[in-house]
Parts: C-alpha cells; structure tokens; sequence
C-alpha cells in the first residue's frame, strides 16, 4: 500500500528523533575546540597580593583568562608568543572613582547644555583613552539620565572600546546638595535625578537606580568643590538617612561609595556601614580609627589636589569652585597623607572629569608623594581596588583563572612610579589594545584593537 505524504513525513521525523537520541552522549562527550594560546613574555612581573617583583614571567592566556603563570619555562607548541623583552609586567589598573561621561571643567553653567546622549557619547571617547592609559577596569560614581549604564553595556557589547566598569547612575543626594544641580532658579522647578529626603524617599530611590542598571550606589554625605551654594565642610544627609540607604543597598547586594568631606559626615558614614569613603578632606584621627574599626576603604582622588594647582590658571573654573579650592587643597594633602600613616585601607581612584582622561596614572606618584610606598599605590590600584569592588575573583592580579588584563612598561616602576604615567602594553581580556614594545611575534600576528 501507497504511503500518504503525511505519513512519509512522521517517518521521517521519527527516524530523526531515534538518530538524535542514539548519538546525543556522544556528541556531547566532544570537547568544544580550544582558542589558540597566546604567551607573553617579559623580563619581571610585579605580584600586588606579595608585593614582590619575580623574575622572567611566562604567562599562557587562553580566550579572555589566564590559564597558567610560570618562571623562565617554553613557550607551547603552536602559541602566539608576545615577547616583551625586560619590559615589567603588571595586572590591569583599576580607578575606584572616575566620572567617564564628563569632561574636565565641565561642571559649571555649561553642563546645562550637555544631553544624556550626549554625556553617552563623551564616555565612549573617555572610556577609550582610559583603557589605552592602562586602566582595565573602573568605578564610574555619577552620570545624569544612566548615561554610564549604556556605556557600559555598550563596552561589554563590544560595540565601543574601554575598561570594564562597575556604574552607579544618577548619585542620591539631599535638595540642594552636592549631589543636586542648583545652577537653575526656582521657576524651574528642577531636581537633579538623584535627590531623594527622607528614609522613605532614599528606600525607593536606591531600588530605582538599581532598577536602571546601578552595579554600586554612590551617595553625597557632604557638600563638594564643584556644586554651587552648599560647604563642604558641612554633613547632608543625616545619619538616619545613611544607615537606611547603605541597609538598603546591601540588602540589595550592592557596595555603597560615599562623597564625603566634611569631618562628621565622614565619621557618619562610616558608622553607618558605608563601603568606601570618597575624598576624605577633612579625615580626622577618630575617623581614621573608626575607618580602621570598620574596614572601611578610603578612595583618596589625590592626583586632582596637584594639578589643580599646576594648571588653575589655565581654566575657566566658577568663583565659587576657586574659593572652595582653595580650603580644600592644602587640607586634603595634610589629612590624606596622615590617614596614609596611620594605614587605613587605601583602594585607588582619580576624580577623572574634574581634571582630564587619560591623565589617571598620575594617582599612583600622588599616593607615594603623600606617603605610601610604591608598593603600597600598586596594591592600592589592583588587589585593593579589586577587593572594593567585589571582583577579587576576577581582577586585581596576574593569576591563573583571572581575566586576561594586564599592562607594561619599560623600567621598574618601584624604583621610578611616574613610570606609571606612561604604560606601553595594554591589554584587555586577552586582547591587545596597545603594544609599542614588542616588535614581533611567532606562530601568527598577535592583532592590536584600535
């Protein structure tokens, strides 16, 4: 008897489904194949969690990990070798507090005129000169309308080139503080994203900025430089507010950054459990010993306090900014260098914005002219950081499993760290980004992202 299409085609599928359930384990027992190896070659590689330098690293990094670490062994068969010569190896650099979406000197009247897109588009430029600076990673704390969460996706999407990044959103803030915009009149009726009065409104606006993509909730304690008609050196939110909001950010799984200037709201701060005190002008000794108490991270942003003073004269800054400077400057390098002694946690970060991009390397000669020793402001821009953000499995080091992001330089920035101004090999998840040590390469070219 004829068979009717209709029973041909369950034949078939039938036949299909028995082959697909006969084979399935061993297809499955088929390991995917492996991404070619590449092995980087240099003369030492500095290790933040000894604080030792080793001789004659061999490092293996398979796709965007590094698969093994050794000393003066051969190169696989079939490697891509980059050969550093003595150059010195060091993991990818991290800044705990940079603002990604600014531009220097844009924080007066002409901030009005920057649309979030905008402020997006002012990030992809800045993310890029961020990474080619050798920082692999950052802390965007502040950008109006999310602008640092759609740059983040847009890095992790690969659709522009920059660090990986942990962003907070729009900043939360009390009416009329740091973390408001008070450049407009009343008959505007603005309020800067952030703002949020009061333990109810401060709950919902940390699951707001969460909502929107927030990795890390940044709060102001303090007044700032920057924002017109408040003192830094005055506390905001209260400390009720804090212990709400950082209660609530964790209970979300989120680490809080905290603005903080003034001496109370410091101490507040800390008290209420806050992560990470951003700035820390008017630190005092008691707020070093609670900083201490609590583990508490200090991100000093000391490299801005220097080049203010080299460059002021060169900027078009507003009155109110010159004559908060001026308090601020030479408190902040007292009371930074004396928290430095008396060995607070120190986790890197650079302010970027308020001064310009690219530039982020100087934080490590402002932390050792301040007092740490160089080995210190290296662990301060990896492991510590590292650890700040949550990501010590993933960042912070050159060890097997890590991401594949690690820097260069010719010299030994232990014994000269401006050295770390200047990085001449960066790469980013296995990827080369900038090389302008090596000359050659075995096995295959070893492509530079542009």
């Amino acid at each position: 008897m004829a068979l009717s299409p209709r029973r041909i085609c369950w034949l078939w599928c039938i036949g299909l489904l028995a082959l697909c359930i006969c084979s399935g384990p061993e297809l499955a027992a088929q390991p995917p194949p492996q991404a070619q190896a590449i092995v980087l070659k240099a003369g030492k590689l500095f290790d933040p969690v000894s604080g030792r330098m080793i001789e004659r690293p061999v490092i293996v990094i398979r796709g965007n990990k590094i698969e093994t670490v050794s000393y003066g062994t051969t190169v696989p068969s079939g490697a891509k070798l980059i050969d550093l010569g003595q150059a010195t190896l060091l993991p990818g650099f991290i800044d705990a507090h940079t603002h990604l979406t600014m531009n220097a000197g844009g924080g007066g009247y002409e901030s009005l005129g920057i649309s979030t897109p905008r402020a997006a588009l002012i990030g992809a430029k800045n993310a890029r000169l961020t990474l080619l600076a050798g920082f692999t990673t950052v802390r965007n704390v502040g950008a109006e309308g999310y602008a640092d969460v759609a740059l983040r996706d847009a890095i992790n999407d690969g659709d522009v080139i920059g660090p990986r990044m942990q962003v907070s959103g729009p900043p939360l803030g009390i009416t009329g503080g740091h973390c408001d915009n008070n450049l407009l009149p009343f008959e505007f009726h603005y309020s800067a994203e952030g703002v949020a009065d009061g333990p109810e409104a401060i709950m919902h606006r940390v699951r707001e900025v969460i909502k929107y993509g927030a990795d890390v909730v940044k709060f102001c304690a303090s007044g700032g430089v920057f924002s017109k008609g408040d003192n830094p050196l005055l506390e905001q939110y209260s400390p009720e507010e804090m212990r709400v909001l950082i209660a609530e950010a964790h209970r979300l799984g989120r680490k809080v950054a905290t603005h903080a200037h003034s001496t109370i709201a410091i101490k507040d701060a800390v008290r209420a459990g806050v992560d990470s005190i951003e700035h820390g002008i008017f630190l005092d000794q008691e707020g070093i010993e609670l900083m201490k108490e609590h583990h508490t991270f200090l991100v000093p942003t000391s490299y801005p306090l220097f080049w203010f003073e080299q460059h002021e004269s060169e900027m078009d800054l507003a009155p109110w900014v010159v004559e908060k400077a001026a308090i601020i400057i030479p408190a902040a390098k007292k009371n930074v260098a004396n928290a430095f002694r008396n060995g607070v946690r120190v986790a890197l970060g650079t302010d970027a914005g308020v001064y310009p991009h690219g530039l982020n390397g100087g934080e490590f000669w402002a932390m050792v002219t301040l007092g740490l020793t160089p080995v210190q402001a290296l662990q301060a821009g990896t492991s510590n950081a590292a650890e700040l953000m949550g990501w010590s499995d993933r960042i912070g080091a050159i060890r097997p499993g890590l991401f594949a992001d690690i820097v260069a330089v010719q010299g030994d920035p232990l014994a000269d760290i401006r050295l770390l101004q200047h990085v001449q090999f960066v790469m980013k998840d296995g990827m080369v980004y900038k090389n302008e040590i090596s000359a050659e390469s075995s096995a295959a070219n070893v492509q530079v992202r542009h």
